[in-house]
């Protein structure tokens, strides 16, 4: 569905929609509150006294987990899943490398595909396969493009949001002050980190279907190469006003970002997303109120598309 247009995205979009329902991310809510709190136990169980990593103890695991209880992986499979996850986004990575861990990944979903068609289950794999709209099904490779585009872009953006709004909650201590005192909320930190700090800075690439006439004169002839920057929409003055370039969990248009796309792109799992982040935040604060930054300036991720940080050392009680 991210590189297909018109008639044929529309299609896609319609055979993979109802598996996204309400009612299936409504499910997901007790068990993303059970995987963050046994998160936040081996975080209290760490040595006290030396840092911990929240990229590998919480961010990460986190959102991988939650969607291997989606698609409904066994336990068998977890772990590689989760280290082969993020290959598509390491721009930083030889091109051997990340086709070992793209391979590696379908194998996985084969493996995992295969099951599910023996044993359905109530689960998004299962759903997918059996997903029929007017005669129509997914084919084989649609089938396991859509299963590889919702594990690796719901997993590594959600790291990154998790790890953006506490590194911004703690180097800006009065946006968390006014959370705490109700005068804002999680969702709305969650909406200004994606405004402000969107998990995927640069998408590439879309392309001109016909040519696009610009507000400067210049015209882009059809077929043209697009690098969509959303970290740079995410701070247009011209939008969001004089003051875009500031973190403020008070801003009224923050949710009018785009780091969940928009139109008939816009991302299905946007709602689950959403609900691990205003899950794991609060939980994590409160668990661990005097949460402190052990590096003053963490090593961000290395990658073109990807915006967040490589490692997040934190004093969980300095």
């Amino acid at each position: 569905m991210l590189s297909t247009y018109g008639a044929e995205h529309a299609r896609l979009r319609k055979l993979v929609a109802p598996a996204f329902t309400a009612r299936r991310t409504t499910a997901m809510r007790p068990i993303v509150a059970q995987i963050t709190g046994e998160l936040l136990d081996s975080l209290a169980a760490a040595p006290a006294g030396e840092p911990v990593d929240l990229c590998t103890a919480f961010n990460q695991p986190l959102p991988v987990r939650v969607i291997c209880e989606l698609y409904g992986v066994p336990p068998r499979m977890r772990a590689e899943m989760q280290r082969v996850a993020g290959a598509p986004f390491r721009t930083s990575a030889s091109a051997e490398e990340i086709g070992a861990d793209f391979m590696r990944l379908q194998e996985i979903l084969a493996d995992l595909v295969a099951g599910k068609r023996e044993e359905p289950a109530d689960d998004l794999t299962s759903a997918l396969i059996a997903a029929r709209e007017d005669g129509d099904s997914l084919s084989e490779q649609e089938l396991f493009h859509t299963l590889t585009l919702v594990l690796t872009a719901g997993h590594e953006t959600t790291v990154h949001l998790l790890g953006n709004a506490v590194h911004a909650l703690l180097t800006r201590p009065e946006q968390l002050d006014l959370i705490r005192s109700g005068k804002a909320t999680w969702a709305a930190l969650v909406e200004e980190t994606l405004r402000f700090s969107p998990s995927v800075a640069n998408l590439p690439l879309r392309f001109a279907t016909e040519p696009i006439d610009l507000p400067d004169g210049t015209t882009l002839p059809s077929g043209e190469p697009i690098l969509l920057a959303l970290r740079a929409a995410g701070t247009d003055t011209e939008h969001f006003g004089a003051d875009a370039g500031r973190f403020d969990v008070t801003r009224e248009s923050a949710d009018e970002h785009l780091s969940f796309g928009y139109g008939v792109h816009h991302c299905l799992g946007a709602p689950l997303a959403r609900l691990e982040a205003q899950t794991a935040l609060p939980a994590l604060f409160a668990r661990f109120p005097r949460l402190a930054l052990a590096e003053a300036d963490p090593e961000p991720y290395p990658s073109f598309i990807s915006n967040g940080f490589r490692a997040l050392p934190v004093h969980l009680n300095p």
